[in-house]
């Protein structure tokens, strides 16, 4: 492998980390985490291996959608800092090995945004068509709601402009008007701004709303909505040639191929794989691969230097949306059968070990999973140690609650009276899963963590290579092989609660050839016959590197 391919597409084998800034570490005491907070426990992330900091919003905001309703795209939110605790920040990441991208929210903009207040105001605004307005809303204006227990309508009617504006969200967050050529000219302003303060790329929030056109008089400018995403990428390339877009695009597979562009891949360099991600619940639920084995066998090809993304939770409720309405309910009737725990009849609003019942090798094995699968993987803040969720806090904000670093009051997260942001309680509360208890036992689940980022990161053939998912007798083991440079991998992983024995045909593999195992100190000898028995235990999990006679393993 060329060391200039890995560091010019360094997000094929980066590991990401997303990290909501307001509720990581306080340092100042108001009980809101700061940039400065952030900035001091970058070794944490250095150590656990993390190689890409993704920040959620740090603008300025009426904070009625965590940070999401922004209004002013170039600041930072007095509450969490200054430019310059940002700037330090990044310097701190790049010092320490990490590249540090933003979300990018340009779909739309706080209601007290100064441009939709000028728009609201007059027609005469030059900011009037920034937005989208009608006079009336069109007879699917009930269409298409993305949060229907708060939202009626896209569309709602302003006093002030006389007229109804677009809104895909919440009614306090406008929809802006992407037609329009200023609005682009200002988007790719942002962009500039914020890459010259040091950002190695963004996150594109709610990639194909942002796209559409609907209900603009100026759509006819934009024949094909994918020009504006190649005009994106490429203002983003003009400035920094090494940057990359992660688009937030929950579509069907072939769908969301569309948003990397064409073979070049000159649109997202990166799209989560949300079909993949659901598909791993239903499997985890059935203890059966097969529902994740197809997903994966479907996912479409991707351009050459583009990545797939790849994640077990996000910041977001747990979405369930591209599953049949019989498969999602399976998953709520194990995974939340309490009405409390589901949003929008359509996701989870939970954490992974509390749904897992705290199983600590079925934890386990689906993080292995998440490492070794193809696609560059994400983690959310505090997956790390095996945070839980807070049902008492609305909404998503359940599963954004402070980061638990210590033992001790809040959590250690904040030397103020207590965070704005409620903790979790009782068995994932921070006296029992914290960050420095972890850290001192070669047994925690931060350990295991850490162990996998190495591994993975040492083993091109997960990130680079091409990978195949082997036939089983049985539906509960899968076995994964992934092929690079000449160097073999195979990833194999039991869905069973029992013990499994996995046969594996090694034809073209040589005899006296040896399985080294990454992950615990074993190896498997490869005889004439080219066929091994290998065991896993109950939701077990083994990484096998095919080391040839004569051959070094790295590992």
């Amino acid at each position: 492998m060329r060391l200039t391919q890995t560091a010019d597409l360094w997000w094929k084998n980066a590991v990401l980390y997303c990290v909501d800034v307001e509720t990581f570490f306080d340092t100042d005491g108001d009980g809101r985490g700061d940039l400065r907070g952030l900035a001091q426990r970058i070794d944490h992330l250095a150590e656990l291996g993390v190689t890409c900091l993704w920040l959620m919003p740090f603008y300025p905001t009426p904070d009625r959608d965590d940070g999401y309703d922004i209004t002013d795209f170039y600041g930072v939110d007095s509450r969490l800092g200054s430019h310059g605790d940002f700037v330090e920040l990044v310097r701190i990441a790049q010092d320490r090995g990490l590249r540090v991208i933003s979300d990018l929210v340009c779909n739309h903009t706080s209601d007290q945004h100064p441009w939709f207040q000028s728009a609201r105001a007059s027609k005469d605004s030059p900011y009037r068509d920034w937005y989208v307005w009608k006079d009336e809303p069109p007879p699917d204006a009930e269409q298409g709601v993305v949060f229907p227990d708060q939202e009626k309508s896209l569309w709602t009617y302003d006093e002030a402009a006389g007229q109804y504006y677009l809104h895909r969200f919440y009614k306090h967050q406008p929809d802006l008007n992407v037609a329009n050529p200023q609005v682009r000219e200002e988007i790719s302003r942002v962009i500039g701004f914020w890459l010259e303060l040091g950002l190695s790329g963004f996150r594109v929030d709610a990639v194909p709303f942002l796209i559409e056109t609907m209900g603009s008089a100026d759509a006819a400018d934009l024949p094909d909505p994918h020009d504006y995403l190649r005009d994106l990428r490429s203002s983003v390339s003009r400035r920094r040639g090494d940057a990359a877009l992660l688009g937030e695009v929950n579509l069907p597979g072939e769908e969301t191929r569309k948003f990397f562009g064409d073979e070049d891949g000159d649109e997202l360099t990166m799209c989560f794989d949300f079909v993949g991600m659901q598909a791993l619940y239903l499997s985890l639920v059935r203890k059966d691969i097969r529902p994740l084995v197809k997903a994966l066998r479907e996912r479409p090809g991707e351009p050459e230097e583009t990545q797939w993304a790849t994640f077990v939770r996000n910041h977001d409720e747990l979405t369930l949306d591209k599953l049949s309405e019989a498969e999602r309910q399976e998953v709520f009737d194990a995974f939340g059968p309490d009405p409390s725990m589901q949003l929008y009849g359509r996701g989870l609003r939970r954490r992974l070990p509390p749904m897992l019942n705290g199983d600590r090798d079925r934890i386990r094995m689906v993080y292995s999973l998440l490492f070794s699968l193809p696609g560059t993987p994400v983690l959310f803040y505090g997956e790390e140690i095996g945070m839980g969720e807070n049902l008492d806090v609305e909404g998503r904000m359940a599963v954004r609650t402070p980061m638990q670093w210590t033992a001790g009051p809040s959590g250690g997260f904040t030397t103020g009276q207590k965070p704005a942001t409620p903790l979790v309680e009782g068995e994932y509360g921070p006296e029992n899963v914290n960050v420095a208890a972890q850290r001192r036992d070669p047994a925690s689940l931060l350990s295991w963590m850490t162990l996998l980022i190495r591994r993975y990161r040492e083993c091109p053939e997960l990130a680079w290579g091409s990978s195949s998912f082997l036939d089983q007798n049985g539906q509960q083991v899968l076995v994964q092989r992934s092929d690079y440079e000449g160097g073999t991998v195979f990833a194999l992983h039991n869905f069973g609660s029992l013990p499994a024995a996995v046969s594996l045909r090694l034809d073209d593999v040589p005899a006296g050839s040896r399985l080294v195992d990454l992950l615990n100190d074993r190896t498997v000898e490869v005889g004439t016959e080219k066929h091994v028995t290998v065991d896993l235990g109950r939701y077990g999990c083994r990484w096998l590197r095919v080391v040839r006679p004569g051959e070094r393993s790295l590992t």
